[in-house]
């Protein structure tokens, strides 16, 4: 996966390479690549499969096996070996840059807060939806889990931290790196909402994504919201002053221009 980057990060500054080219590879990401492929493993197993199956996020969370909440993330999700493998050298790319922009402790608070957060927002989805009535999936949380979800927190760091830099999606088609966090949302939506109906791990991925920007951001969470905020009201004011135009009675100008309207 190439990029283009303004920012004095590994490679030439405006130049194209490949993500994290010129730094050596992290420790702690190997050893999270290490645990995603032994967890993958162990699914395939007899003997061993019960290990996997307790350690990711399952409506089972509701009756006290409260640490799936926080080990999901790194319990390789089952399916197609070479589509894991893909996702592995994907996180790989992502999560080196990310780890040496921030360093250890703040990566590991990322990816901790980010994935237990959006746990805690999908338990609390299947919860009321079971309490109400609604529909449950056979397997919820299908969408968020393991590597899925460490992909979700790296690549929406990688969008915030360097949002300029230019990334070729599917080695074809280059995209601002601040694109993502909506690509990924779309992503989810159309390849796990749709088909699967999973709601929970849905949403948890739009809260990963949320906390992660919102967390590497100025100010925080808060801040976040606070600015999202007075954009929506300013908003609204644009779509009320239109309004206004439109009579014929009126003619409104802008209040800090010096005139007056007879």
């Amino acid at each position: 996966m190439a990029t283009r980057t303004p920012f004095g990060r590994p490679g030439r500054p405006g130049g194209f390479d490949l993500i994290g080219s010129g730094s050596p590879p992290p420790r702690d990401v190997l050893v999270i690549l290490g645990v995603l492929f032994a967890t993958f493993s162990l699914q395939f197993f007899e003997s061993t499969a019960i290990v996997p199956r307790l350690l990711q996020l399952t409506p089972l969370v509701l009756r006290g096996f409260v640490w799936q909440l926080a080990t999901y993330p790194f319990v390789g999700t089952r399916g197609s070996g070479f589509w894991f493998l893909l996702e592995l050298l994907i996180l790989f790319w992502f999560a080196r840059d990310v780890y040496w922009r921030i360093g250890q402790r703040r990566f590991w608070q990322l990816l901790l807060w980010g994935s237990v957060g959006a746990a805690v927002v999908a338990v609390l989805v299947l919860l009321l939806t079971m309490l109400f009535g609604g529909s449950v999936t056979a397997v919820p949380f299908l969408t968020m889990q393991g590597q899925r979800m460490l992909l979700t927190i790296t690549i929406a760091a990688f969008a915030t931290l360097y949002g300029e830099a230019t990334i070729m999606l599917f080695f074809v088609l280059p995209i601002r790196a601040r694109w993502f966090l909506w690509l990924e949302i779309l992503f989810a939506f159309v390849f796990g909402l749709l088909p699967t109906k999973d709601l929970p791990g849905f949403l948890g991925i739009c809260t990963a994504v949320f906390l992660t920007y919102s967390t590497l951001m100025p100010g925080g969470p808060r801040t976040v919201l606070h600015n999202w905020r007075k954009r929506a009201e300013q908003l609204v004011l644009q779509q009320r002053l239109k309004k206004m135009r439109r009579r014929r009675s009126f003619d409104v100008i802008d209040g800090d221009r010096d005139e007056w309207i007879h």
